[in-house]
Order: structure tokens, then sequence, then C-alpha cells
């Protein structure tokens, strides 16, 4: 399916790739992304139009590359982006940093809408050499959620000038990633291979639950929460491992698979297909894990002994599917995994998936939209 894949050269290595939220009653499918950059002289965000979807070619499939809308200088390097809703990108920075961009939509330009200076830094905020960098960014609008080098954890919101709420040393090794787990909880992961669970209603400031990875406290990257059951959560690191936990027993992952051959960077459930979840690698790949396979290939659970689907709650389909996540071993029969990079050599740095279109960043300083993932 190669031919669905659109590439853009950039002049910039690509650190984050985003699709713009649909409004909530939207059938379209996604058509603005944003992306930031890194290692770059002058790093910049940029919002980028899918292209153009008058001439589709002969067979339907989508041509055009994508079009760069507005782009703006971002000081320091993108560690993380997300957008707040339509019109704001929340920017963390390896200055420490994090800054809301808005997009405004009526004349195609970027600007800096807030900023919380050296959100996160090293010793004390004064120091000119001080900043840390914020290495993960979660919004929950109003509320952002931001984590950084320094083990600092921030809630801001867009209305108020100062941190909400800062956890100082909630850790004492680097944060890499956040998530939300629910609207008052948070997940992070750090580089000694642990994810811990915030629960910000408590003042005090210890994380409610703690689960690591056994011996080798390999450094995580990346952690995303499965949409539906917000129990199931996986994670990537270093060794290229996807780890699949089970928040609600244990302390330790249900299963570990192997995957990449380097650094995972990112992991992402399909926001709406939650049986498909996709991981990318510093090797230069993208892999697409799908254990729906199962579900049509096995004898069908759906029509025993005659009756219609109807007679059978949503929960049973759910469960049958993610059981598949939290069985000791879902590669055995229940998962295809493709990669949709083949032959690439450098890092894939981030990826965005949304409806049938994945969005992905590289090293080598291209975009790659794929509008027809499962054509």
């Amino acid at each position: 399916a190669m031919e669905d894949v659109c590439a853009k050269f950039v002049s910039q290595k690509i650190s984050k790739a985003r699709w713009r939220p649909l409004p909530a009653a939207a059938l379209q499918p996604p058509d603005i992304f944003a992306t930031g950059s890194w290692d770059n002289e002058d790093n910049r965000i940029s919002v980028w139009s899918v292209g153009d979807l008058g001439n589709a070619g002969l067979n339907g499939e989508y041509q055009g590359e994508p079009q760069l809308l507005c782009d703006i200088r971002h000081n320091g390097d993108v560690m993380d982006m997300q957008f707040l809703d339509q019109e704001r990108i929340v920017v963390a920075s390896s200055t420490g940093t994090v800054t809301v961009f808005r997009h405004h939509q009526n004349n195609q330009t970027l600007s800096a809408n807030q900023r919380w200076e050296k959100a996160h830094y090293h010793v004390d905020q004064d120091t000119s050499c001080g900043g840390a960098a914020c290495t993960g960014v979660i919004c929950n609008k109003p509320e952002i959620v931001t984590v950084g080098e320094d083990g600092r954890i921030n809630l801001f919101r867009t209305d108020q000038k100062d941190a909400v709420r800062t956890i100082d040393n909630a850790d004492s090794s680097t944060l890499h990633a956040v998530t939300f787990l629910r609207t008052t909880e948070i997940l992070t992961v750090n580089s000694i291979g642990q994810l811990k669970i915030w629960d910000l209603r408590q003042q005090r400031n210890e994380p409610s639950q703690i689960f690591s990875l056994t011996g080798d406290r390999v450094p995580l990257h990346c952690v995303d929460r499965h949409p539906n059951q917000q129990h199931i959560v996986a994670t990537g690191g270093q060794d290229g491992m996807l780890s699949i936990w089970d928040i609600r027993q244990g302390t330790m992952p249900v299963s570990l698979l192997n995957a990449h051959e380097a650094e995972m960077w990112e992991v992402h459930f399909h926001p709406s297909s939650p049986d498909h979840l996709f991981t990318c690698s510093e090797d230069g790949s993208l892999w697409h894990w799908d254990t729906s396979t199962d579900i049509s290939e096995k004898p069908s659970f759906l029509h025993q002994g005659g009756r219609s689907t109807a007679y059978f709650s949503h929960n049973t389909i759910n469960q049958s599917v993610v059981s598949a996540w939290l069985s000791n071993d879902p590669t055995k029969d229940r998962m295809e995994i493709t990669n949709l990079v083949p032959n690439q050599t450098l890092s894939v740095n981030s990826l965005d998936i949304l409806g049938p279109c994945l969005v992905y960043g590289t090293d080598a300083e291209a975009i790659y939209v794929n509008r027809q993932l499962f054509a």
C-alpha cells in the first residue's frame, strides 16, 4: 500500500507530527496537521494541509503532496506537541519553555498565544542556563500537563498565568512522557523503567501507584492508554520492546513484545479502533500492530445458536478484542504486524493517527501522509 503514502521533503528534521482534531460531529477525514522540528539551527512549528483532493487518480487514490499553510520560529528543539483544540497547539521545548501557539485560519498565520518560560529548570528558575527540557505535554482542555528532565510535573490552565499545580520532585530521574488516565489522573514514564499514576486531586506529591519493568530499568520513552479500556496501557522505551500493562493488577507488564531494534519513540492506540496500535522507532520503522484479525477468522461468536447480534452486549465484543492485548502472548494467533516504512534508514520520530489517516515525521527531513490506512 506504499502508493497511498505521500511524502514531503522539508529542510528540517521532524521531531513531532500531530493531526488537528476534528470537530465533534465531523464526518470528513482529518485534513490539517502540524509538525515540529529539532536539531536545526532554526526550528519551526508548521501547519500543513494534506494536499489537493481534487485530482484523485484513476483508482481514486489521492494525489498532491502536503501544502505548507504557515509556520513560525520555535526556540529550542520541539520535544512534544499536542493540539489543545481546533486552533491552539501546545509545544514543549528543550529550553524548558511551554508555548501555546494559535493557528489563525482566516489568514493562515501562527502566533505565540501564551508562554510559560522555563516551566522546567535545573536548580533555580533565575539562572540563565538553568532550563531543563520539557519532554512531554498532554492536554485536556483547558488543562495542560507537562513533564521534564528535571523530574517535575506541572499543571497549567490556559486561562491562568501561573501553574495551577507543580509537583517539584515528582521523580528523581527524567520524566519522558505523560498522558491522562482519567480527567483527574495522569500516567508518567521515566528513565528508570517506571510507570507511575498521579492523582491530581491529592495534595501530596507522591504517585498513587508505581509499576516497573523488572530487572534492567530500561528507560521508557512513550506511553498511551487504551481509549475504551482505561486499565490497559502501552509503553515503549530504549530497548524497542512494546510493553502492555493492566494497571488493575500487579506492578509489572502483562506482556512484553519484541518490537524494534532501537529506541521506540512513540506508541499510539488508534483512537477509535483500539485493536490497532502503532509504534515508531529510531531504527527507521513504523509498525502497525493489528489484533482485530482473529475475530473475522475464528467462528463467529455473534451468531451462536442462530441468534442475531442484537442479543450480545457491546461488552462481549469489546472483551474479545481487548483480551488480545491482555493475553500472555498476543502475538501467537491474534496479531498481524506490518512495517509501514519498508527500507527506511533514519529514525521515525513521531506518528499520529486519526480515522483512516496516518502522519509521521523522520530525521530524513521528510513528512509522510497515508490517507488510506485500512484500505
